[in-house]
């Protein structure tokens, strides 16, 4: 009995839910019994039929084992074939060579150097301008260098022959004026077929400037800026008018160097924005002192040429300072001579805000033009240290800007400062010239006027 309640309880552990269902079916404990003894006969055919697929499967790896180690074998034995084989071509290979050598003797170093100038001549003509007319230079020059650089055939004589040829025409374009028209494509994007003039290899003019051509795509297109002399871009359309003779031409030797200095240097327009609000400030100041300046220089030179006129007439004219001073005189002519002295002087003093108008403005412009200035400059210094301290100092063009504020604004000051101090100085020597004559003439009708009073 115990052994059956054993056997019960083992099932139980072992056998799956199916098992357990069958088990509350069943109606007797023989009935659990048979069918326990079902269970384990399945599970015998099943754990045999396992074996039978593991022995198989293992005699299957097997197979794939002794493959593997034959491909290794011949893979091993191929390798072996190759190293001998790569052995022998490198001994062939060596002998070759020597045999190249040797029968090259001396023109190895001429294919040594004709290749260089292959090389050369090929980043020569690909940035020149002759070749707008000779494109297909470049093709030949490729090949050329592509058959000298395998090494396993030499260059023709006739190979070397184009390619000496190729360099002389260079030569002789460079030194020859060239008349075509083209498509241009204008600094607004439009193109256009005009009538352009090509200088040698050096500059392509057209009727308004200058021309540049891409070497890349070969396109010819008009500078975004010309040069700002009108003596650069008037002598673009002097050459395509002349038919012969000479002409006064701006000719850029370093093929496009120059011109794209003259180009994106900044005009006198850029360089006053660069000063910024301080800047203008300084050059409105100037204008205004200027203007100021003008009209007293007209107003005392008319005066002075009144004053002039009346030293030369006996009778008093009261359109002139001189006039008005003797008007005075003439009035007070029976007073004393204190009286006299008093009546000249008040009128000489009402002359004088008429006479120094204006000069105290220019005086003070010539004295806060440069003030602003430094104003400016401390401006952009710290314009520039903040660049400094967001993005670093590693980009000078981040810096460019406060710089350029710092030193157009000293410049500008200066410029408006030392025009200022002598047009200042111009007027109110003139200013004084008047005064002394006023005061002399005064002074010497009073001791006219002493002397008669005995």
């Amino acid at each position: 009995m115990k052994r059956i309640t054993t056997i019960i309880v083992a099932g139980l552990l072992c056998l799956s839910m199916g098992t357990a269902s069958a088990q509350q079916d069943a109606a007797s404990m023989g009935e659990l019994l048979r069918l326990i003894e079902q269970g384990q006969a399945r599970e015998s055919r099943e754990a045999r039929q396992r074996e039978a697929q593991f022995s198989q499967q293992r005699n299957q790896q097997q197979q794939l084992l002794n493959r593997a180690r034959a491909e290794r074998t011949r893979q091993e034995n191929e390798s072996s074939r190759l190293e001998n084989l790569f052995k022998n071509n490198q001994t062939k290979i060596v002998a070759a060579r020597a045999a190249l050598d040797e029968r090259l003797g001396a023109l190895k170093e001429l294919f040594g150097v004709l290749q260089t100038v292959a090389g050369d001549a090929q980043a020569r003509f690909n940035n020149s301008l002759t070749n707008i007319h000779y494109p297909d230079r470049g093709t030949f020059l490729v090949e050329l260098g592509n058959k000298m650089a395998g090494a396993n055939t030499l260059a023709s004589i006739e190979d070397i022959e184009r390619l000496w040829f190729e360099l002389q025409r260079e030569i002789t374009e460079s030194g020859m004026i060239v008349r075509f028209n083209h498509i241009v494509t204008l600094a607004n994007g439009d193109q256009v077929e005009l009538e352009i003039v090509r200088v040698g290899a050096f500059n392509l003019a057209f009727d308004d400037g200058y021309l540049i051509y891409e070497s890349g795509s070969g396109n010819i297109s008009e500078l975004q800026r010309q040069p700002e002399q009108s003596r650069y871009t008037n002598s673009g359309a002097d050459m395509i008018d002349a038919t012969d003779g000479y002409v006064t031409f701006g000719i850029d030797v370093t093929r496009g160097g120059i011109l794209a200095l003259l180009v994106e240097s900044p005009t006198v327009v850029d360089r006053i924005h660069q000063g910024g609000i301080v800047g203008y400030c300084i050059i409105s100041l100037g204008i205004i002192g200027l203007m100021i300046a003008i009209w007293r220089w007209i107003g005392l030179s008319s005066d002075g040429r009144k004053v002039a006129a009346q030293l030369k007439r006996d009778t008093a004219s009261t359109d002139n300072p001189l006039g008005r001073v003797l008007a005075a005189y003439e009035s007070n002519r029976n007073a004393d001579t204190e009286t006299i002295e008093l009546k000249l002087s008040e009128a000489a003093l009402k002359e004088m805000p008429g006479l120094t108008k204006g000069l105290l403005f220019i005086k003070v412009i010539s004295v806060v033009a440069p003030l602003m200035g430094l104003l400016g400059t401390v401006t952009g210094m710290i314009k520039t240290f903040q660049v400094i301290t967001l993005y670093g100092a590693g980009d000078p063009k981040m810096m460019a800007g406060g710089i350029s504020q710092a030193l157009m604004t000293t410049v500008l000051g200066l410029v408006v400062a030392i025009p200022m101090v002598l047009i200042h100085t111009l007027v109110s020597g003139q200013s004084r010239k008047i005064i002394n004559i006023l005061q002399s003439q005064s002074a010497g009708l009073v001791a006219q006027h002493s002397e008669r009073s005995g």
